[in-house]
């Protein structure tokens, strides 16, 4: 019988990892944190979120496991790959007038994204002159992106995701094969910086020309959304881009007047001027 969760566990729960850890997770969608939380529950043996709480607030060892399950870690490379055509065609010329440009994945999960647009910008002859911020909130997560090795088992997937996403190369030009597993490249490596970040709760760090966030801002309430987005809005760059998944939208936010639409199907922005 599936676990179940009062919404007063789970604002009692969220208050204390909030007060004891400092993540902030109160103004994510209700609904799929429980589904999220009845998983941990079940990890961790706990009959109750009550008794979920206690163990949070009294072992420290456990808040890094239990991220991978209040964060989503559903990712890929070169995911949706119509959206990376939409940046081939529609960001990169605009980019390529920048004498340096500084590029943000916010979310940025295990790291698939954040190398995906390290390739594209090689491919495109744009990294040399690029940084990529990929920021999360999950210090395990982080550890995996910024390692860059993947199972050599999702590389058919990639390459066949990166080929569809208007890949001028062969994918395996930039990873080496060793047990089972693939390592991206240094010459990647250099161009990546791996961080600690909440949307939740931290500021705009550096003036960005190119801003993605996909499939974060679903799981969002209309608050957080909009705090996000206005991160997003101080963070770019007048004429800078922003990247949004196929499920998120600028529409209802009330940062909507700011940006203009310049890929309606790939969720494609363009931050308007003063």
């Amino acid at each position: 019988m599936p676990h179940r969760i009062s919404d007063i566990e789970l604002h009692l729960f969220l208050e204390a990892v909030y007060l004891r850890y400092h993540y902030d997770f109160r103004a994510y969608v209700g609904a799929s944190l429980k589904r999220r939380l009845r998983a941990a529950m079940t990890r961790f043996e706990c009959l109750t979120l009550t008794q979920l709480q206690d163990r949070v607030l009294h072992d420290d060892g456990i808040i890094n496991e239990l991220l991978n399950y209040l964060t989503v870690q559903v990712t890929e490379m070169f995911r949706d790959p119509e959206y990376y055509i939409g940046l081939r065609r529609h960001v990169m010329p605009l980019l390529h007038t920048y004498p340096s440009l500084k590029l943000w994945v916010a979310g940025c999960s295990s790291g698939e994204e954040a190398w995906s647009l390290a390739i594209l910008l090689a491919e495109e002859g744009l990294l040399e002159r690029s940084i990529i911020y990929a920021t999360d909130i999950n210090t395990l997560a982080l550890e995996t992106a910024q390692a860059g090795v993947y199972p050599l088992s999702r590389m058919a997937e990639y390459t066949r995701n990166h080929r569809m996403a208007g890949g001028r190369s062969s994918l395996s030009d930039y990873y080496t094969a060793a047990y089972d597993h693939a390592k991206f490249d240094e010459r990647l490596k250099r161009h990546l910086v791996f961080s600690d970040h909440s949307l939740a709760t931290d500021s705009v760090f550096a003036e960005m020309q190119f801003v993605s966030c996909r499939n974060v801002l679903i799981y969002f309430n209309r608050g957080l959304q909009d705090r996000a987005l206005g991160l997003f809005h101080e963070s770019l760059c007048i004429g800078g881009f922003l990247g949004l998944g196929s499920k998120e939208s600028l529409g209802f936010s009330r940062h909507a007047h700011t940006f203009t639409e310049i890929a309606p199907q790939e969720r494609i922005y363009q931050k308007a001027s003063a």
